[in-house]
């Protein structure tokens, strides 16, 4: 484990920090290969009974993808291949056996946002973003709006990825994509206390339920990797994406 993910088990609960807060806690292939390595190892130690994650510093949980990475495609053929690199790291959270636990220190944004929207309940505070850009950034969004739309219905999914707008912590927590919102000093707090409800139901019947959750959204995660692939592909070789990255690098230099 590098020191872009910090991994600790305390009083019985795992607690995963996303530990790049100079980037906020964006992240790259091998970032998301590390955390995904992380559930899977809290998931098989039976010293911890749930999960936390968070994310250092004070701004962000995650600014999602690191745009530095995806820049730098040169083809279709990367766009589909970094879209099928993310079934396992989406699978890593999705197959877990113990209650998790989404401690939101800040702005969730695109992959970040989704990853959030897979823990099995989120605490925040005031100052929290959320939301699903990826437009913004010339990449088309489909694992996004497929988790969102089991959560918020199809007008509000359009809205929200057509116009790639982050949605303010109050309106989070109206919708219920944020189930607590609480002080920005007591969310660890609070993300605790959650865990350790979560932590004490019977562990048999924790993953039997779980994995029932699974099972019924396997088919849309199936159809949207299918599709993904084939979209993110068509966008990369266009090159538009990576134009309107390198738009936004340039205009964050100048200011």
């Amino acid at each position: 484990m590098s020191e872009s993910i910090l991994l600790a088990i305390e009083d019985g609960i795992g607690v995963i920090t996303l530990n790049r807060p100079d980037k906020l806690n964006a992240w790259d292939s091998p970032m998301r290969d590390e955390l995904a390595n992380a559930l899977k190892t809290l998931n098989s130690d039976s010293a911890a009974r749930a999960i936390i994650v968070t994310g250092a510093g004070e701004l962000a949980f995650s600014a999602g993808q690191d745009l530095a990475e995806t820049q730098s495609f040169k083809s279709g053929a990367d766009g589909h291949e970094w879209f099928l690199s993310w079934r396992g790291f989406y699978d890593s959270m999705r197959t877990l056996e113990k209650g998790c636990v989404a401690a939101l220190n800040g702005v969730a944004a695109g992959s970040a946002f989704q990853f959030s929207l897979l823990a099995d309940v989120r605490v925040g505070h005031p100052a929290v973003r959320m939301g699903q850009p990826e437009i913004n950034s010339g990449i088309p969004s489909v694992l996004g709006p497929m988790l969102m739309m089991s959560r918020l219905g199809l007008s509000r999914t359009v809205e929200l990825t057509l116009t790639g707008r982050m949605m303010e912590a109050e309106e989070c927590h109206r919708l219920g994509l944020m189930h607590h919102l609480v002080p920005a000093d007591q969310v660890m707090a609070k993300a605790r206390e959650v865990a350790e409800v979560l932590a004490s139901k019977p562990p048999i019947a924790m993953r039997l339920t779980k994995q029932r959750f699974c099972q019924v959204t396997q088919p849309a995660f199936d159809e949207a990797f299918e599709a993904g692939a084939r979209i993110e592909s068509e966008a990369f070789d266009s090159g538009e994406p990576q134009q309107a990255m390198e738009e936004f690098f340039a205009k964050r230099k100048n200011t």
